[in-house]
């Protein structure tokens, strides 16, 4: 791989990293067995996990997802643009490396609002001579600056894949988050492709552990609001859902041969 990155320029002053408040990328990124985190979100990393042990499973099982997913995406879709918002902490198998492999073209748009993210996107994500990556220091709330940002990258009149994995569970008002695709969504052309992933609520007999848990990350700094099968299956009303449709992360598409156990999160990938 060769540095084929394109900058960033509001992202050109970062701001001071605040180690007092954890923050969801790093505490994923504990959860994942990475290194990039602080005490702070080692500590909440831990209590969540000691209440509920399968956010480790979740953890797993979503980033296995977005290999899966990235790969059908650049493969049998033949998508070339990926803006992968809410990305976290680079680590193994980045969306560019995945795409890149299968495509060599591919162009990547990674959006996340955390300055250490910001570092390390800087040293980290390189690209194909063939392609291009960017890194976009931007809130998902903000879904103009977003695309303002973006097409400096990629070209919005082709198709783009919208990646949003674990990202709309930290908008706590539920149209608010529809509202937030609908502007994404309105701005990439037909042939589009979005994906999403988040945590469900439990309804079984983990559903105690798994709410005391969500209280003590929120109490922390760190809020994170599951929903159910259902909204997050809503939040692809309009568009052309792709087999096997809106289940259990670790039971789209698995890898031939395996057979995963359902995880408290879902995922859907839909066409427009």
């Amino acid at each position: 791989m060769t540095t084929n990155a394109v900058p960033d320029p509001d992202s050109a002053h970062l701001p001071m990293i605040d180690i007092s408040v954890p923050h969801s990328a790093r505490v994923w990124n504990y959860w994942l067995g990475g290194k990039d985190n602080y005490p702070v979100d080692r500590a909440i990393g831990d209590q969540v996990r000691d209440l509920y042990p399968e956010i480790i499973d979740i953890a797993r099982e979503s980033r296995a997802f977005l290999g899966r997913v990235v790969r059908f995406l650049a493969g049998e879709a033949g998508i070339r643009q990926f803006l992968d918002i809410g990305t976290g902490l680079p680590t193994a198998d980045n969306t560019h490396e995945v795409a890149q492999r299968v495509a060599p073209d591919s162009r990547v748009v990674y959006v996340d609002r955390d300055p250490l993210v910001l570092i390390h996107a800087r040293d980290s994500l390189t690209s194909t001579l063939e392609g291009a990556t960017a890194y976009v220091d931007a809130d998902v709330r903000d879904p103009e600056t977003i695309l303002t940002a973006a097409a400096r990258t990629l070209d919005l009149t082709r198709p783009v894949a919208l990646i949003m994995l674990g990202i709309l569970g930290n908008v706590a008002d539920t149209d608010e988050a529809h509202s937030i695709l609908k502007r994404l969504l309105d701005a990439v052309p037909a042939g589009s492709y979005l994906v999403v992933n988040d945590g469900t609520n439990r309804t079984d007999e983990a559903a105690p552990a798994a709410d005391e848990a969500a209280r003590r990350r929120a109490e922390a700094g760190d809020p994170y609001y599951p929903r159910t099968p259902e909204q997050i299956a809503r939040f692809l009303d309009g568009l052309e859902l792709i087999e096997p449709g809106v289940v259990s992360t670790s039971l789209w598409r698995p890898e031939p041969g395996t057979n995963p156990a359902p995880v408290g999160s879902h995922c859907g990938v839909a066409r427009r």
